[in-house]
């Protein structure tokens, strides 16, 4: 009797761990079966949302000139809210007077068009001795005048035998390079540089300009309007 009842009980055992193994098998098997299948990325929804119609492009040449325009903007306002005592004043260190920097800008411009677009009328250069900010104001506005003219005639919607402007020549020692969006992109680098320059001696010196004319500085939408652009709203 006692015997029988252990090798019931040793049946039992065996009967818990074959039952325990096949669960691990099937487990094991379900694991390697889902491992072999392709998997499918799943896409991302995509949201739709409310677009408006796309505004116009305008001509590439209206543009450069509408944006040197905006970019000469800049630098009459910068000059309307100059503390007067800046104008000539000595900056410490090596370094040009704000006046000179100004009369720098446009003398480089004179010197683009005398090298990319001869036809055009080279502005008067600046003396170099004492000029008012009202007489560079001047002197800029004419020198960005015949920029832009340069910049319609090498950017505008001409066949390319036609177009009187063919290459930029950005100084007599440099390559020319062809017409195209980099000269606009080389222009305007060249005159924010200064901009900073003139802005940052101006805090050294004790005249900071005010937070709304800086602020102004890049309100493009006024400056475009300011300018008759259509961009400006």
């Amino acid at each position: 009797m006692g015997s029988a009842l252990a090798a019931e009980s040793a049946r039992g055992k065996l009967a818990a761990k074959a039952v325990k193994l096949l669960r691990a098998l099937a487990a094991r098997t379900y694991y390697l079966l889902k491992e072999s299948q392709p998997v499918t990325k799943r896409q991302p929804k995509i949201r739709r949302t409310n677009t408006h119609p796309a505004t116009p492009q305008a001509p590439l040449g209206r543009s450069a000139v509408q944006i040197f325009a905006a970019n000469d903007r800049i630098n009459q306002i910068l000059i309307e809210h100059l503390a007067p005592e800046l104008w000539t004043a000595k900056p410490p260190g090596k370094v040009r007077s704000i006046a000179a920097i100004f009369t720098h800008m446009h003398h480089v411009r004179c010197k683009w068009i005398r090298l990319t677009a001869p036809h055009l009328k080279v502005p008067r250069q600046l003396g170099r001795a004492h000029f008012t900010p009202q007489q560079a104001r001047d002197a800029l506005a004419e020198s960005a005048a015949r920029c832009t003219e340069m910049l319609a005639e090498a950017l505008g919607e001409v066949p390319g035998d036609e177009r009187r402007v063919k290459t930029f020549v950005r100084d007599g020692w440099a390559k020319p390079w062809p017409a195209g969006l980099e000269m606009l992109c080389y222009m305007l680098a060249h005159e924010a540089h200064h901009r900073g320059q003139i802005s940052m001696l101006a805090h050294q010196m004790g005249f900071p300009l005010p937070m709304k004319i800086m602020s102004g500085l890049w309100n493009w939408e006024k400056i475009w309007k300011d300018c008759g652009a259509p961009l400006g709203q």
